[in-house]
């Protein structure tokens, strides 16, 4: 299946490699090895885009959700400044499907549950339930469990390769690297276990005490943001009853 819901523009120049390794929490040199996941953040450290870079000859693509696509434009044209780097629209329709990458695919590289992902105008897979794929693998997604609200490495950005700490700066960093070496994370992203159904976006509740948020639902299964010390026991998300199982 195609993915009519991402546009992807074509950066170019001789400083579009540097531009973007400052910018972005990943490490954009990692190109060479096929595609990186990565984001802007805003100077506070929260989230803004979240993103697939693509190699191309003597250019760079960058495959983003439709919605976000106004104001990533807005910030690349004001942080690019005097950088000799031409941002441009194009009409690619990013193709996806499961399994080991085809000739000319990648893998996508925040999980192999995933699969790959194209830019070829190629046909592919029809009949997959991304969101099952994405509760399984705990994947967050753009608008859902991805919000301006969202720190990175709650929703598990290090875990599905979208960060590199040790690529140099990049915006947010700062707030981003606190939070790395904090000796853990009291609140983030879960795979829960939820019977019934609620609304994405429905409050979970735990003795009467606001413990998260329930996100995509599927099959019996959900993600959830949740405050870890206190989401124990049967919760309540609506109508449905939520339980989480802490991996180890």
């Amino acid at each position: 299946m195609t993915d009519p819901e991402r546009t992807v523009l074509r950066l170019s120049g001789p400083d579009t490699e540097n531009f973007l390794q400052g910018l972005v929490t990943n490490d954009v040199t990692r190109l060479r090895d096929g595609l990186v996941y990565t984001a802007l953040l805003t100077p506070q450290g929260k989230y803004r885009a979240d993103f697939f870079l693509v190699p191309e000859d003597e250019a760079i693509l960058l495959d983003v959700a439709t919605p976000l696509i106004a104001d990533l434009k807005k910030a690349l044209m004001l942080y690019k400044l005097r950088a000799k780097v031409t941002i441009e629209d194009t009409d690619i329709v990013p193709a996806r499907g499961t399994g080991n990458a085809p000739e000319g695919a990648f893998a996508d590289p925040r999980d192999p549950a995933m699969g790959w992902r194209a830019y070829d105008g190629r046909a592919s897979e029809d009949g997959i339930d991304w969101d099952a794929l994405r509760v399984d693998a705990a994947v967050p997604e753009t608008g859902i469990e991805l919000t301006p609200d969202t720190f990175i490495l709650e929703a598990g950005f290090e875990r599905l390769n979208g960060v590199d700490f040790r690529k140099g700066c990049f915006v947010g960093q700062e707030v981003t690297a606190r939070m790395k070496h904090k000796t853990e994370l009291k609140k983030g992203l879960a795979r829960v276990v939820v019977d019934g159904t609620a609304p994405v976006g429905t409050g979970i509740d735990a003795d009467g005490k606001a413990v998260g948020t329930l996100f995509t639902q599927s099959h019996g299964a959900a993600l959830a943001h949740l405050r870890f010390a206190q989401a124990k026991g049967e919760m309540r998300a609506g109508d449905a009853v939520v339980r989480y199982e802490a991996q180890t």
